[in-house]
């Protein structure tokens, strides 16, 4: 019984600590992954927007961090319009900076862009593809002391990953932003 009673009490603590603590879910990665076609021509035109080398591969989420990725997020889901590479460039995939239009991968582009400009590590800023539905998605993951959070053009609430409906598949890795890497299936919805 005593045995029992303990067993009780430390998974009640357990659990109060979690919950206390707030931190978010990261992203376990396994091995090499295949870049995005698109990827390649991109980084050849954007090297800076593709490196991910650095030393800060988790940043400390402040209040004031917190507000700069909102804002962030948010402005660049207003400014720019959602246009499939088809209907803007005659291409079926397309790596782009965009201006005033692009798709899912432009916008993580420019975010990625303006948090760099904030001053934001690059090393914590990793482009991200998933599957939403039966459709190819790319967000933005930005890896934090509260867990990897992702920015993405459909909504302007900031999410930790793992409380997203997408089934990830890879992303940029930490130490070369050429190379992917696969996401576990650990914390996947």
């Amino acid at each position: 019984m005593m045995r029992i009673l303990t067993l009780r009490t430390c998974a009640v603590l357990l659990s109060a600590c979690t919950q206390a603590s707030g931190a978010g879910t990261t992203m376990q990665t396994q091995g090499y992954a295949l870049a995005p076609p698109a990827f390649k021509t991109f980084c050849a035109k954007e090297k800076t927007l593709c490196d991910t080398r650095g030393k800060t591969k988790v940043v400390d989420l402040t209040g004031p961090r917190k507000a700069e990725l909102a804002r962030v997020n948010a402005a660049v889901n207003h400014r720019i319009a959602e246009r499939s590479d088809v209907s803007t460039t005659g291409k079926a995939d397309e790596w782009d900076l965009p201006k005033d239009q692009g798709d899912c991968e432009d916008f993580a582009i420019l975010k990625k862009s303006e948090l760099l400009k904030l001053g934001w590590p690059a090393s914590a800023l990793l482009l991200t593809v998933a599957r939403s539905g039966k459709e190819g998605h790319t967000v933005l993951t930005v890896r934090t002391s509260q867990g990897d959070l992702v920015l993405d053009n459909k909504t302007s609430a900031i999410r930790d990953w793992s409380r997203t409906s997408y089934r990830y598949f890879a992303r940029q890795s930490q130490s070369n932003g050429k190379v992917w890497e696969r996401i576990g299936k650990a914390g996947q919805p």
